[in-house]
């Protein structure tokens, strides 16, 4: 490590996010088991509740509150939640696959049942009486005779240093008063005063300020270029800049630090430094071609029957290849973390959305142990599935200590866009035909590009090794919904081509795409009505009910599609109406069942600029019990909106070196004026269990919307994104079909 420093001394002083002197670093990690994890009452009788989960926009940090507040019976200002610390909270792995409430939650519920189990017990224990006797508002305990006391003065101060009972008695949904309730989100509040609330505000004293200089690959993390592309750097060229601090060096890792920002940044754009050019990149901009040349290994998930003979006799079998491309979670605010090395420990806040996975890296990264890192969850900017949030933390964590200082680095827009872990391609072959009044035989393998993504710094520092890692993550919802009678589900597993982490739906909107966009194709084959068809193949009543909900409440037209509707006064513009459905099933195959959820759209086609736009979802959800009516409409439209845009414009373009689309004209996003109109139907499951309101929303989206185009003019879409290119494309091909049979 080789660096230039100045010899002014350096004064801090150590905050954590809140600006108070942070907990000592914690010798052993949080456990998951024990009840004082997640609970503990202030002398003053309030909560301060635990998990290991963020709050990454989607409001859980509300319902987390609104959990604790409906088992304990107090009111939810009486609740403060703290997320993700690694020193404060256990390690519940990444907040991802709607998992917060479905799982996250469970432990914490349980704990505070415990807790108020507990000191009921107390108060009764002191009052000679039975527990059953006593009743609890707003936190304070009344007994049978009209006495009264509060959580504070039982608990005493004490740690319920005791093992979680997973057979505690828990409040019956019907007696629930917060839980079920719309409660506006506790974190509004602080925003709309410009608390500190996002990391990016975060200013500690003598605080420095970092940019990186990156390699010439970006978005590329696997390759023996990693680390060794560095050739020269030449510090004499920024030693002319005000408060230059130091250049910090180490493999293919460069970064400049300076005591402002902005001089951080014309240090990082001034820096003279020579790279060797990397291999070249297969031809990302063609991604089917790359995907089925990258070395795959097949993976048969679920095999019943023999669909191969099944399919092979038949002279109706129907057969599609679906492809997603590259895109990116497109957080609209640049990564920023800061950092603060001092006596052999460190503090990093980041906004992560795997603080625990986080703390492990920066350990490996500067050889820590575990009790000398900790990680202090901060909002950030929104990314549902991994950005750079965990690379600017590390690389961060890296500079402080060679300089010894607290720093700050915030990631560049072109930075933001160039590296960040994209949502992977997706290849996805199908083979179907219907062999029965209720049954189909169907052949489907996904070819899924791997998606682990290490953090940036732990490669091109050389720390460990950018070799290529094949997951298993391409399974998410890859088995269909409806009744097979012979079936075949398999999953090319592949290493990454380019850097790739899970986005929102992981693999599972893409193979849903290919589903239900293959499903509606049947339908039409067989002249029926696309909602009927499903429903003669639909085992799982929870999905049959909420498609016959949804089809009831758009007011859905049966027939056979395509329609053709034409506006009379624009004879250009065609009008359709698409659906699809399906359970979100995440997390390692056979996985676990989310939220259940179904679309209707109407859209809009311009054949003479060959362009799509979404007038309105009709969106139907079950999701079991429902936390905060509110923070689940809030979730279903941030879905809608997101996968509206994912469908119809998102794609990263790529030359042979990299990623090129690094800034917002490369690659556009939805715009306000395109947002379309947003009608939601909750099913009334209150005595279900929570299923996860996260991600479900957006997996039948781009389905619906394909379907939908077919059903205004005849044009099957099975290429995403679905823009002008693509749809012009394909309005082509019907038109030289259509000449080539003639009149």
């Amino acid at each position: 490590m080789t660096l230039m420093q100045d010899q002014q001394p350096l004064s801090r002083e150590r905050l954590d996010s809140q600006g108070e002197p942070p907990a000592r670093h914690a010798v052993n990690r949080v456990s998951k088991s024990r009840v004082n994890t997640f609970i503990e009452i202030t002398p003053e009788g309030d909560i301060i509740a635990c998990n290991g989960h963020v709050d990454l926009g989607t409001g859980v940090r509300t319902a987390f509150a609104q959990i604790v507040a409906e088992e304990m019976d107090v009111p939810m200002h009486r609740v403060r939640m703290v997320l993700g610390d690694t020193d404060r909270t256990p390690d519940q792995g990444p907040t991802t696959a709607s998992a917060s409430i479905q799982s996250a939650a469970v432990p914490l519920r349980r704990a505070a049942a415990q807790v108020r189990k507990t000191l009921l017990q107390r108060a009764a224990q002191q009052w000679s009486c039975d527990a059953d006797t006593l009743t609890v508002t707003d936190g304070v305990i009344t007994g049978p005779g009209g006495q009264t006391t509060d959580y504070g003065s039982l608990a005493r101060g004490e740690h319920f240093d005791i093992d979680i009972d997973a057979k505690v008695d828990l409040k019956p949904a019907d007696q629930y008063r917060i839980v079920g309730r719309s409660v506006a989100r506790v974190d509004i509040p602080a925003k709309i005063k410009g608390e500190l609330i996002f990391v990016h505000d975060l200013r500690l004293p003598g605080m420095l300020h970092a940019r990186m200089v990156r390699p010439p690959y970006p978005g590329r993390d696997s390759g023996e270029m990693i680390g060794h592309s560095l050739i020269a750097v030449d510090r004499e060229s920024v030693s002319d800049i005000p408060g230059m601090v130091a250049v910090v060096v180490k493999g293919d890792f460069v970064a400049v630090v300076t005591r402002r920002e902005e001089h951080a940044i014309r240090a990082a754009r001034q820096l003279k430094v020579q790279w060797e050019m990397p291999p070249a990149l297969p031809d990302l901009n063609d991604p089917e071609a790359a995907v089925r040349a990258n070395p795959s290994k097949e993976r048969v998930l679920r095999e019943d029957g023999n669909p191969t003979n099944a399919l092979s006799a038949r002279t109706d079998t129907h057969i599609a290849t679906y492809v997603w491309p590259y895109q990116m979670h497109a957080s609209i605010g640049p990564s920023c973390a800061v950092a603060d090395y001092r006596d052999g420990a460190i503090t990093v806040w980041s906004g992560s959305q795997n603080p625990h996975f986080l703390h492990a890296d920066i350990m490996a990264l500067l050889d820590l142990p575990d009790s000398a890192v900790r990680i202090v969850r901060m909002e950030a900017s929104g990314c549902y599935g991994r950005n750079c949030a965990d690379d600017a933390a590390a690389e961060a964590a890296l500079i402080s200590r060679e300089v010894g200082a607290p720093v700050r680095l915030q990631l560049m827009r072109e930075e933001e866009h160039s590296w960040e872990p994209k949502g992977t391609t997706q290849i996805m072959d199908v083979r179907g035909a219907v062999t029965g009044p209720d049954t189909l035989a169907y052949e489907f393998v996904n070819r899924y590009p791997s998606n682990n993504a290490p953090v940036l710094a732990l490669m091109q520092t050389g720390t460990i090794a950018p070799d290529p890692i094949v997951e298993h993550k391409g399974d998410r919802t890859a088995v269909p919904q409806y009744r097979c009678s012979d079936v075949r589900i398999a999953v090319q597993d592949m290493a990454p081509i380019v850097r790739a982490a899970w986005m929102r739906g992981v693999s599972a909107l893409p193979n849903v795409f290919s589903h239900e966009s293959f499903i509606d194709e049947l339908a039409h084959q067989h002249g029926e009505d696309p909602v009927a068809f499903r429903l003669r193949f639909m085992e799982d009543p929870r999905a049959r009910t909420l498609s016959i909900a949804l089809a009831e409440r758009a007011g859905w037209q049966t027939g056979p599609s395509p329609r053709l509707h034409a506006d009379p006064q624009r004879p250009h513009i065609r009008r359709g109406r698409g659906f699809a459905q399906h359970q979100y099933v995440h997390g390692t195959f056979p996985g676990v069942g989310s939220a259940y959820c179904a679309w209707i759209c109407d859209v809009e086609v311009d054949l003479d600029r060959a362009t799509v736009r979404v007038l309105k979802v009709w969106i139907g959800y079950d999701c079991g019990l429902v936390i905060n009516p509110a923070g689940v409409r809030h979730q279903i439209h941030g879905n809608v909106i997101q996968s509206v845009s994912r469908a119809l414009m998102e794609r990263v373009a790529f030359d042979d070196t990299g990623v090129v689309s690094r800034e917002w004209g490369g690659y556009p996003i939805i715009r306000f004026g395109d947002i379309p109109d947003i009608d939601i139907l909750i099913m009334p499951t209150q005595d279900q269990p929570p299923l996860g309101a996260g991600e479900s929303g957006s997996v039948p989206s781009a389905a619906a919307i394909a379907n939908a185009v077919f059903d205004a003019t005849g044009l099957r879409l099975r290429r995403v994104p679905f823009d002008s290119a693509e749809v012009r494309r394909g309005l082509n091909l019907i038109e030289r079909q259509t000449e080539a049979i003639g009149p």
